[in-house]
């Protein structure tokens, strides 16, 4: 670890990141993993914060039974399911991947609210400075707290930072038994659509 940032994780002889050991879980509290941005994307996702399984291996939604990166091929944004450790290839399909607190935490109801509002104005700064035609927030819990939102459903929002315009995904985490993969699926297509992002091949 450099400055609090994840280093680059121990590979396996696959060229695959390794599994956290309980002690690099332990270890990956307060980590902060980069974003994968650029001006001008299509979308631009934001989960709530790093997991700790994210945290120790420097990548975004890699916790084993997360949804997100199947529900992104599933949905026709990406060609084939991409693995966490592959997510800058991201950015070539015009999307990218950051969150709305910066720390990491084992579960998301350890930020304090205070957190989550600091967060959100951060992030409507930064979708101001990098104008992605769509800022996609993965968690409609979060969302209603960092943008004082109490009403807010998944879907289009009102909220808007400068040109950017505001989609709630549900939260991709195995633990949102609400949503199935196919239902998650549906929701990611629908914000593909309306970003005029053609389906992946």
């Amino acid at each position: 670890m450099v400055g609090g940032v994840v280093d680059s994780p121990p590979v396996t002889g696959t060229g695959r990141p390794s599994r956290p050991t309980a002690a690099d879980l332990a270890a990956a509290r307060q980590l902060t993993i980069p974003d994968v941005i650029a001006p001008g994307l299509r979308v631009l996702f934001s989960g709530i914060n790093p997991g700790l399984y994210s945290a120790a291996t420097g990548y975004h939604f890699a916790r084993p039974g997360n949804r997100f990166w199947p529900a992104l091929h599933q949905s026709g944004f990406t060609p084939r399911q991409f693995r966490p450790d592959e997510q800058e290839q991201l950015l070539g399909l015009g999307l990218g991947i950051t969150n709305i607190v910066d720390r990491a935490t084992a579960r998301a109801d350890e930020l304090t609210t205070r957190e989550l509002r600091d967060g959100g104005a951060a992030l409507l700064a930064k979708a101001g400075r990098l104008r992605p035609r769509w800022l996609a927030i993965v968690g409609v819990t979060a969302y209603r707290t960092a943008f004082g939102e109490p009403g807010a459903s998944v879907g289009p929002q009102e909220l808007t930072a400068t040109s950017t315009r505001l989609w709630v995904l549900p939260n991709p985490s195995g633990l949102n038994a609400h949503w199935t993969a196919q239902t998650l699926a549906a929701e990611f297509a629908r914000l593909r659509e309306a970003a005029g992002q053609p389906q992946a091949h």
